[in-house]
């Protein structure tokens, strides 16, 4: 889908240094803006940013979300906090306080400034999910005191302070709640199963899987998610969301692992181990109002969109066996 604009902004993109903010400066300077990236690098790299440190479209402040922001910005993309497992349960004080002070935080200068501001929510908020696919009037099944529920719950709460911004103060808001996305720039050792299965299959180690390979999950080719946020952004309508981004072609673990030796030509073998504790059963969007409204749909096949990966992951340093991460649960 392509996407043409002509007035040049000043967009403010919190988390702009991980994997999908640092796609997004990517894609926005394309455009034609100029884009400040705000990151803490607790869970972004220098490294996603580093060929932008030269552009004059690109600016980089190095701070924590959770700190009042003082810049001056057309638009808003809040991406900013961990989103896999293994980050996201290290520190889960630290997860909501991002995700909750964050949430104020760009909202109150979104007031401020009297711009748009688009929260990067996520699926997660559909919890272990009972209805299928998954709808935005769905409500959700979460565990409120799980391990995951640093992460569920504060991005619930965080869609809560979105829209009670826009109904008490008329903020101009958008909500996207984002489904597994993966692509080059994953990190190796954040605990998804796209980048866990790749590595593993790289380095001839078993691939480990959670359940028993039937769970499934969808997954968005990050290219394609990139476009559906900023069509979502682009909306001029009354609209403000939630709007599903997602992939709706729906996979199971073993045919994704399939998939992974298949294309790096592994002798892994597939080892399987407990599913973990509120770990999502089917996760799949419906994405008719991200169409309807946006005339959004994903374009990158799976099948592809791992072939890039897989070839972006053999350009990196190749890890030792030991250090290969050892969870290929299907959050990610």
């Amino acid at each position: 889908m392509a996407i043409i604009q002509t007035t040049r902004r000043r967009i403010l993109v919190t988390g702009g240094a991980g994997f999908i903010g640092s796609h997004l400066c990517d894609r926005l300077i394309a455009l034609g803006h100029h884009v400040i990236c705000v990151d803490n690098l607790s869970t972004g790299t220098a490294e996603n940013i580093a060929h932008l440190r030269a552009d004059t479209a690109f600016s980089f402040l190095h701070q924590d979300v959770t700190q009042p922001l003082r810049v001056d910005v057309d638009e808003i993309y809040h991406l900013a906090c961990p989103a896999s497992p293994k980050q996201y349960q290290t520190d889960p004080v630290r997860t909501m306080r991002t995700s909750l002070l964050g949430a104020m935080n760009v909202l109150d200068l979104a007031q401020q400034k009297g711009c748009r501001v688009l929260l990067a929510s996520t699926s997660e908020v559909y919890g272990d999910p009972e209805r299928h696919p998954q709808t935005e009037e769905y409500w959700g099944h979460v565990n409120p005191i799980g391990p995951r529920a640093c992460y569920d719950e504060s991005k619930r709460c965080a869609e809560t302070m979105f829209f009670d911004f826009h109904r008490q103060y008329g903020t101009d808001i958008r909500v996207a709640r984002i489904f597994n996305t993966y692509g080059p720039r994953l990190l190796q050792t954040d605990g998804r199963v796209v980048s866990n299965f790749i590595f593993q299959a790289m380095q001839g180690v078993p691939i480990t899987l959670f359940g028993d390979g039937t769970h499934t999950r969808s997954f968005c080719y990050v290219s394609d998610l990139v476009e559906g946020l900023i069509a979502l952004m682009n909306h001029s309508g009354a609209q403000p969301g939630p709007v599903n981004l997602g992939n709706p072609s729906e996979i199971t673990m073993q045919q994704l692992a399939d998939e992974v030796l298949a294309q790096t030509a592994s002798p892994s073998i597939i080892t399987l181990h407990p599913l973990p504790k509120d770990d999502p059963k089917r996760r799949c969007p419906d994405i008719s109002k991200a169409m309807d409204l946006l005339g959004w749909a994903p374009e990158v096949h799976l099948q592809d969109g791992l072939r890039k990966t897989i070839a972006y992951f053999k350009r990196k340093v190749p890890l030792a066996v030991h250090d290969v991460p050892n969870s290929g649960r299907a959050t990610g």
